[in-house]
C-alpha cells in the first residue's frame, strides 16, 4: 500500500473556499479532504496511498456553492492526466477520474482547481489548490544464507523490498562499529556491503532510510526511518584476499622489466605507500620471483596505484599469483605475464589446397593465412592493403592464429606487408599474378576455311584442296573474366607430318608461347612482358623439309597444342588436331597382264575363244571412299593400249594385235593382298585389223 500526507485548501483573496469537500477513491480506499490531512512543513495535506507509480484515482467534487452554469475546472498538471472531464451527479457533486504519472518521483504534486464567479461576469475566478502527499509502505529484509565473515574481507548480500526504488543507498561506509556496512542498488536489485572490523560473534543493525516518508503512529506523524534489521554473524581471522587488477595482461618486455607498467589494484588501503612487495607463485617462502610491485598513490574507491615490474611469464591457469611482504602471504591476485608477441612461421593455404610454406597470393583470391609464434593471441595483426573475412574456422591461440584474407583484384603492389600493431613483423605475402590453364578455346586455327576454335575440331580433318598454310591465331580477350582470372597461358606446340603410308616426314616442338590476357582484364597492366605472343603462328614456318602447300595427296598433318606442364601446378589441357590431305580421284599409269579375255570383232555373231595372256598399259582413274581416309573404291576407269595375246610365242600367233581400248575395271578391296585378279570390261580399236571390238575377261595384278 502506498501513502499521502492530506494538504491544506488554499482560497486567496475570496469569500470562502471553493471545495467543500474533496474525496479521492482508489480501488482499496477513500480519502477526505476533512479526515485525512497530515501537516508538511506546516501545511496540511491530503494523503493517499498506493500501490503503482501510475495509479488511477477517482475524484469526488463537492463545491461550497452549486453553480450549473459555471461548474468548477480542473487545471492540467505534467503530473496526472485527466481521463474523465469533471462531470455533474445528481446536483450534488462533480466526478472526475485521473491517472498519476510516476508517483514515486514526484514532488509537490497537487490539484488546482477554479470556478467563475457566481457576483458579477467580470469578477475574478476562484481559485483553490489541494496539496497531495503520496505514500506507500515500504518493507525490507535481509537474506544471509551465510553468517561466515573475515576481517578485513568484504562480503554482499542481497535485500528484499516491495519498492527498492524506494530505499536510500550511499557509497559511503559506516564506521566505527564492529560490523561496517553500506547498501547499494545494481540492476533494481538492493545489496548490502558488509565489512567486520572485529572477531567473534557480532550482531549487524542496518539502519536503513527511505527517500519518501510513510506515515506512523496512525497517520499523525511522518517518517524516513525503516525498522531496524539485525543478524548475527560469527567474525573470523582474515584469509587471504583476492585483489583484482585493472590489467589482465602484462607484456614482458625490456621496458616492463626496467621502467614497469602502472597498474591499479583493490584494497588499497591495506598497502603501505612507497613500499615493494613481492610477486611470487606459490604462497610458502622461496617461490619464483614473477614481479614486484611498488606502491605509489591512494585512489578512489578504495584502491592504489602502483608500478609493476615483471621477470618471468606467467599464465592465469597456470595458478595465482602470492602478494608477500618479508616473505609472508597477505593477498593473492592473477593476471597474465606473457611474453613479447613473436612470429616464427608463416603458411598459405588456397582454397581445397594444403597449407604450404610458400606466401604467393593471387589477386581477388581468398586464403587462409597461418602465423606460429609466442603470444600471439594479444597481437594486433594487419594485413597491408588485404580484408580480413570473419571466419567461424578461424583459429586463435597463443602459438598459432589463422586469418581469412581477401586480395584485391586490383592491388598493385609485389609484396603484402604483415603488420603487428602498426610494426612490420618481418613476414609478407607476395602478389603472383594468375597462372591456371584455360580452356583452349582462345587459341583458332586457319588452314584455308577461315579461322576455327581449336578445341572444337574433334578428330581427323580432310581437307580436299591444297593447304598454303596453317596459322594459328589468338584471341587474348578470351583469358581472364570479371569472375575468373587465368593469368599468362604458357603453350607447347608439337607437329607432326607424315606421308600417306603414315612414315614421318618431320618432327618439330615450339615450347613456351606465351598468350597474355588482354586489355579488357582488370590485371592488363601486369601481364606485359617481352614474352607475349604478337600476332599469328605459321606453320610454314616451322616447317624445313617440306611446306603445307608441297605435301603428297593423303599426307597428314598432327599438330598437338597443349599447355607447358612446368609452368602450372596442375594439369593443364590438350588439343589434336590432325588435317588430311583428302583427294577424291586419282590418276596413275597401270601395267596389268589381262588373260583369257574374250574379245567380238565388229561384223562377227560371236565372241572369239578365249585369249592368251595380253599386256595391257592404261592411264587410269582410281575413285575414293568419300568418308574414309586414303581407301579406294574397287573399280577404276581408263584409257591405253593392249597387246592382245602378247604372250602368245606358236608359230601360229596370227591373233596377236595391239589396239587402243577404253576399260572399266573391278579390283578387290584388300589392301594386303599382294597378287590381284581384276576384272575388265570395255573396247577399243585394233590398229593392224583395224577394226573396232569389244573385250571382257579377267587379269593378273601385281602389287609391290
Amino acid at each position: 500500500m502506498f501513502g499521502l500526507t492530506v494538504l491544506v485548501l488554499s482560497a486567496r483573496g475570496q469569500a470562502g473556499p471553493l471545495l467543500r469537500e474533496l474525496i479521492i477513491r482508489t480501488d482499496t480506499a477513500r480519502y477526505a479532504l476533512s479526515r485525512h490531512t497530515v501537516l508538511v512543513q506546516q501545511e496540511p495535506h491530503l494523503y493517499f496511498y498506493h500501490r503503482q507509480n501510475d495509479e488511477t484515482a477517482e475524484l469526488l467534487l463537492y463545491p461550497t456553492v452549486w453553480q450549473p452554469a459555471r461548474p468548477p475546472r480542473l487545471r492540467r498538471s505534467a503530473d496526472f492526466v485527466l481521463l474523465d472531464s469533471l462531470t455533474a451527479v445528481d446536483s450534488q457533486y462533480y466526478r472526475a477520474k485521473i491517472r498519476f504519472r510516476d508517483l514515486a518521483a514526484a514532488r509537490f504534486l497537487q490539484l488546482t482547481f477554479t470556478q467563475a464567479s457566481p457576483d458579477s461576469v467580470s469578477g475574478p475566478p476562484r481559485t483553490q489548490t489541494v496539496p497531495l502527499l503520496a505514500v506507500s509502505r515500504t518493507t525490507l529484509a535481509l537474506n544471509a544464507p551465510d553468517t561466515e565473515l573475515f576481517v578485513g574481507e568484504e562480503k554482499v548480500f542481497e535485500l528484499r523490498s516491495n519498492s527498492p526504488q524506494n530505499v536510500r543507498t550511499t557509497t559511503d561506509w559506516t564506521r566505527g562499529q564492529d560490523i561496517d556496512y553500506r547498501i547499494s542498488q545494481e540492476n533494481g536489485q538492493l545489496r548490502l556491503h558488509v565489512l567486520p572490523t572485529a572477531l567473534g560473534p557480532r550482531v549487524l543493525t542496518v539502519r536503513a532510510q527511505t527517500e519518501r516518508p510513510f506515515l506512523v503512529e496512525n497517520g499523525r506523524r511522518l517518517s524516513y526511518a525503516l525498522a531496524p534489521l539485525r543478524q548475527d554473524f560469527m567474525v573470523k581471522a582474515s584469509r587471504l584476499r583476492f585483489l583484482s587488477a585493472d590489467k589482465k595482461e602484462v607484456t614482458l618486455d625490456d621496458a616492463a622489466r626496467r621502467r614497469g607498467v602502472e597498474i591499479i589494484l583493490d584494497n588499497g588501503r591495506s598497502f603501505e605507500l612507497k613500499r615493494t612487495y613481492r610477486l611470487e607463485d606459490q604462497e610458502e617462502p622461496g617461490g619464483a620471483l614473477m614481479a614486484e610491485l611498488f606502491t605509489r598513490q591512494y585512489l578512489t574507491n578504495d584502491r592504489v596505484l602502483c608500478w609493476l615490474r615483471v621477470y618471468n611469464t606467467h599464465r592465469q591457469t597456470e595458478g595465482y599469483l602470492y602478494l608477500k611482504e618479508n616473505d609472508q602471504a597477505r593477498a593473492i591476485t592473477n593476471f597474465t605475464i606473457s611474453p613479447k608477441t613473436s612470429i616464427s612461421s608463416v603458411q598459405v593455404r588456397h582454397r581445397g589446397g594444403d597449407w604450404s610454406p610458400s606466401l604467393a597470393v593471387n589477386p581477388g583470391e581468398t586464403v587462409d593465412v597461418r602465423l606460429e609464434g609466442e603470444a600471439l593471441q594479444k597481437a594486433r595483426l594487419h594485413f597491408e592493403d588485404l580484408t580480413v573475412i570473419p571466419s567461424d574456422s578461424s583459429v586463435r591461440t597463443e602459438a598459432a592464429v589463422v586469418y581469412r584474407v581477401q586480395v584485391p583484384v586490383t592491388i598493385d603492389k609485389r609484396r603484402i606487408t604483415i603488420f603487428n600493431a602498426g610494426l612490420p613483423t618481418g613476414f609478407a605475402l607476395t602478389v603472383k599474378e594468375f597462372q591456371r590453364p584455360h580452356p583452349l578455346d582462345f587459341v583458332a586455327v586457319n588452314f584455308g576455311e577461315g579461322p576455327r576454335v581449336l578445341n572444337r575440331l574433334n578428330g581427323p580433318v580432310l581437307y580436299s584442296r591444297v593447304i598454303s598454310d596453317v596459322v594459328f591465331s589468338f584471341n587474348p580477350n578470351g583469358l581472364d573474366t570479371d569472375n575468373q582470372l587465368y593469368g599468362k597461358q604458357f603453350l607447347t606446340f608439337d607437329i607432326r607430318t607424315q606421308n600417306s603410308k603414315g612414315e614421318l616426314l618431320e618432327l618439330r616442338t615450339l615450347d613456351n608461347v606465351v598468350i597474355c590476357p588482354g586489355d579488357n582484364s582488370v590485371r592488363a597492366a601486369f601481364y606485359q612482358d617481352k614474352l607475349c605472343q604478337v600476332g599469328n603462328l605459321s606453320l610454314n614456318n616451322l616447317l624445313s623439309a617440306r611446306k603445307t602447300y608441297d605435301l603428297d595427296d593423303w599426307s597428314t598433318i598432327i599438330i598437338t597444342v597443349r599447355h607447358t606442364p612446368g609452368q602450372y601446378q596442375e594439369s593443364g589441357f590438350t588439343q589434336k588436331l590432325e588435317l588430311v590431305l583428302k583427294r577424291r580421284l586419282k590418276f596413275d599409269i597401270d601395267v596389268s597382264f589381262p588373260g583369257g579375255l574374250l574379245t567380238k570383232y565388229r561384223g562377227e555373231s560371236s565372241y572369239t575363244s578365249f585369249g592368251g595372256i595380253s599386256l595391257a598399259m592404261l592411264g587410269q582413274l582410281s575413285f575414293y571412299h568419300p568418308e574414309k581416309i586414303n581407301r579406294l573404291r574397287p573399280y577404276k576407269i581408263g584409257a591405253g593400249f593392249v597387246a592382245l595375246n602378247a604372250f602368245d610365242l606358236s608359230k601360229n600367233g596370227g591373233n596377236r594385235d595391239l589396239g587402243l581400248v577404253v576399260l572399266g575395271s573391278v579390283y578387290p578391296t584388300r589392301r594386303e593382298a599382294k597378287l590381284t585378279f581384276p576384272l575388265y570390261l570395255g573396247g577399243g580399236y585394233l590398229l593392224s585389223t583395224r577394226k573396232p571390238f569389244f573385250l571382257l575377261g579377267p587379269g593378273i595384278g601385281v602389287r609391290l
